[in-house]
C-alpha cells in the first residue's frame, strides 16, 4: 500500500468581504478564514491550528478537535470538471492539508499519523457550511459536498511540531477500522433512520464530542425532521 502524502499546505487568517446593503446575498458583508494560500518550507502545527491560520467563526470551526482540515487531492479533477473551474486550486475547499493517496473511504476515526515532527489523529468528517458556497458563488456547493461525501476530515493534534509540504502521512494506529469517514458521513447525512448505527458511532470514544452529542440525541429519541445544514447567509 502506498503511503499517503501531504502535497500542499494552505493557511489563511480571517478577512472581511462584501458590501453593506447589497441586494445579492453573495455580495453582502461576511468574514471568513476560508481563503487559504499555499506555504513553502516548514510551518508550526500547534494544538489548535497552524501558524498563520485562523477561523472567523470559532463556535463552529477550529479548536482542539478541528485543529487542521485535510482534503483528498483525488477529488480535484472531478470538481474541476463538474464545476467547470479548470483552475480550481488546492485549498479551494478550505483545507489546510491536501493529501494524495487517501480519501474518505480509506481514513478512519481515531487514525493516528506521524507527519513530520507532529502526531495527529482523525477526529471527525468535515461538515460543509454556507461559506464554501459563498466562496465560490455556487449556492448549492455545500449541499453537493455533503451529499456526495467528498467532505474531507479533521485532525486533532496529539504532538505539536513542524510540518512541511511533501511529507508522508505515516499511519501509527487504527483502533476503529470499521468507522471510515465515508461510513460516518453516511450515518450522519444519508441514513438518518438507522438509529442503531447512530448509537454505535456515537459510542466511539475518539469521535469528536460534537458528533457524539448529535448522534446520541438522534439515537435516543424518535426520528423527526432535522434542520438542514446552514448553506447560506440569512442576514
Amino acid at each position: 500500500m502506498t503511503t499517503p502524502q501531504v502535497i500542499t499546505i494552505q493557511v489563511g487568517l480571517p478577512q472581511a468581504f462584501g458590501i453593506k446593503g447589497a441586494s445579492n446575498p453573495m455580495d453582502r458583508p461576511w468574514t471568513t478564514g476560508f481563503f487559504k494560500t499555499p506555504i513553502e518550507g516548514k510551518i508550526w502545527l500547534g494544538s489548535t491550528n497552524l501558524v498563520g491560520d485562523g477561523q472567523a467563526d470559532l463556535k463552529n470551526h477550529g479548536g482542539v478537535e478541528k485543529a487542521v482540515l485535510a482534503y483528498a487531492a483525488e477529488h480535484y479533477p472531478i470538481w474541476r470538471e463538474n464545476l467547470q473551474l479548470p483552475d480550481l486550486p488546492h485549498g479551494a475547499f478550505g483545507e489546510n492539508l491536501t493529501v494524495v493517496g487517501q480519501t474518505e473511504s480509506s481514513v478512519c476515526i481515531g487514525d493516528v499519523y506521524n507527519l513530520g515532527e507532529a502526531k495527529i489523529q482523525v477526529s471527525q468528517p468535515r461538515q460543509p457550511c454556507w461559506k464554501l458556497s459563498r466562496r465560490w458563488r455556487i449556492r448549492d456547493l455545500a449541499l453537493q459536498v455533503q451529499q456526495n461525501g467528498r467532505t474531507g476530515w479533521y485532525f486533532r493534534v496529539l504532538k505539536e511540531g513542524n510540518i512541511e509540504p511533501n511529507l508522508p502521512l505515516i499511519l501509527q494506529d487504527r483502533p476503529y477500522p470499521q468507522w471510515t469517514i465515508a461510513r460516518a458521513n453516511q450515518i450522519m447525512h444519508q441514513e438518518k433512520s438507522d438509529l442503531e448505527s447512530a448509537g454505535e458511532l456515537a459510542a466511539c470514544p475518539l469521535l469528536s464530542s460534537k458528533w457524539q452529542q448529535t448522534l446520541s440525541r438522534r439515537a435516543n429519541r424518535p426520528l423527526n425532521s432535522e434542520s438542514a445544514p446552514r448553506l447560506w447567509d440569512k442576514n
